[in-house]
Order: structure tokens, then sequence, then C-alpha cells
């Protein structure tokens, strides 16, 4: 298992955080085009628990594949998780942390994920998936300040 934890100050209120990242189809805006994300499922413009969403996403090499999440838990503002039921990894959770600052926000994503497959899956993700997985955030910290400032 592999963690990574990425935190960012946004400089908004907990509200708007919460109206931007609760709605599922924002994530498109802050998914790396080189991904090739495309949200599959008709969505409701807040998460809940329990919701589904299914995708195509091409993480690695353009191969096209099905990734289906659940949102497992709901705390309006502060929190929603999210977990694979389907796709590239035996294990994906995701922790969408928010918390009221000085000036702002201070936004904390936390992954936590196994690629599985063995020493084939430690290979992979030592030659590519780890820093694949850093880039996806690195990205997104770019594309977060253009939405919303620094």
């Amino acid at each position: 298992m592999r963690t990574i934890k990425s935190e960012q100050f946004l400089p908004v209120t907990i509200e708007k955080a919460w109206e931007f990242f609760s709605n599922p189809k924002n994530l498109n805006e802050i998914t790396p085009e080189n991904m090739s994300f495309k949200i599959l499922t008709e969505l409701p413009t807040k998460v809940h628990e329990g919701l589904l969403i299914k995708y195509k996403v091409s993480p690695l090499l353009n191969i096209p594949m099905n990734w289906v999440t659940r949102i497992c838990k709901v705390d309006e503002p502060n929190l929603f998780m999210d977990e694979q039921l389907e796709g590239p990894y035996k294990v994906w959770k995701h922790e969408h942390h928010f918390k009221k600052v000085d000036g702002g926000v201070l936004m904390t994503d936390i992954v936590t994920y196994d690629i599985g497959k063995g020493f084939l899956g430690d290979i992979a993700g030592w030659l590519f998936v780890h820093a694949r997985v850093e880039g996806i955030f690195t990205y997104r910290k770019t594309k977060l300040e253009q939405l919303f400032g620094k």
C-alpha cells in the first residue's frame, strides 16, 4: 500500500470550496487531459453517500479502462471519501478534507492505493505508476491556483 498526501491553501470560503469539490462534474476540470478522463454516469450536482460514478480513463499507455468509484462517506462541508470498486488498482481510497483557516480553506487529499499484480505491480509502480499518481496532484494544484488564486 502506498499513501500520498497533498495539501493546498485555497483563498475561498469553505462553502465555496465544498460547492466546487462536492460537484462530481468538476472532476473533469482538475484531471490532466492526458488521462483521457470521461465520466459515463449521469451525475447529480452534489456527492452523497452511495453515489456510484463510472468513468473511462487511460492512466497508462493510452489504454482505456473502466473505473467505478463509490462515495462512501460525506460530512458536509468537511470531508468526503471515495473508493474504487472497479479499475486499474487493487485498492484506491481517496479522502477529500476541507478545513476553515484564516483567509480561506486548507484542502487535504489523502490517497491510499495498491497496484496489486505482485512483483510486476511493484516494478510498474517504481517505473511509472507512483510518478503518474503524484503528477495528477501536481497538475491539480496548478489548476486550482488558476481557478481560485494562491
